[in-house]
């Protein structure tokens, strides 16, 4: 099989399965800074971002403490085999090796969820609930909204990125392999997004 053929079957397979034939060329350091380093200097850079704990302090960027671990290594795969594409994370997943996703993933599963600070809007969780509820998102994302499988945790993530993503999603701007959530956002006005996220970073 040639390796044309070979990138071109990674967007018919599920990321767990591309693992088994992501591609093994090298990358110059400078495109792919974490590359051949250990994981505590791999943690280093992601927690620059995300936090050292996994639990972000930065605007727009999503925390991955408590994150199902198959959840973060789908989405490394999709930003290394450019099946999503990110300013920031398509360089920096480019040319990990399996072990060192699957590594950086187990840890940041582990790791306590710090949740926002401050008081949530009773008028914005009583509406993020019914929204959720309408849509059924506890049905994907697990009870809680704890996240399962390749289902992110939304329980206690930062509202500001659950509304650019959500936001994202129905603008269709959020690329991958994956249409469901296109499907489902599909005409939510900003003031439901708004609800929606704030009830989900405050759900306990």
């Amino acid at each position: 099989m040639g390796l044309f053929e070979s990138v071109s079957r990674l967007w018919w397979m599920t990321p767990a399965a591309a693992l088994s034939v992501a591609l093994p060329f090298a990358v110059m350091a400078e495109d792919a800074p974490a590359v051949g380093k250990s994981l505590e200097e791999q943690l280093q850079l992601c927690g620059a971002c995300h936090g050292v704990d996994g639990n972000s302090t930065q605007p727009g960027t999503p925390s991955l403490a408590g994150q199902p671990e198959l959840t973060i290594v789908n989405q490394m795969i999709y930003f290394r085999e450019r099946l999503r594409r990110n300013d920031v994370m398509t360089p920096q997943a480019r040319g990990l090796s399996d072990s060192d996703i699957q590594a950086l993933a187990a840890y940041y599963a582990e790791q306590p969820i710090a949740g926002p600070e401050g008081e949530p809007d009773d008028d914005l969780m009583r509406r993020g609930q019914a929204l959720s509820d309408a849509q059924r998102c506890a049905s994907c994302h697990g009870s809680g909204y704890a996240g399962r499988a390749q289902m992110p945790r939304l329980a206690g993530q930062r509202e500001d990125y659950l509304v650019d993503s959500m936001q994202a999603y129905r603008d269709r701007t959020r690329g991958g392999p994956d249409s469901t959530m296109i499907d489902i956002m599909r005409g939510a006005s900003d003031e439901d997004i708004a609800a929606m996220a704030h009830y989900f970073a405050y759900y306990q």
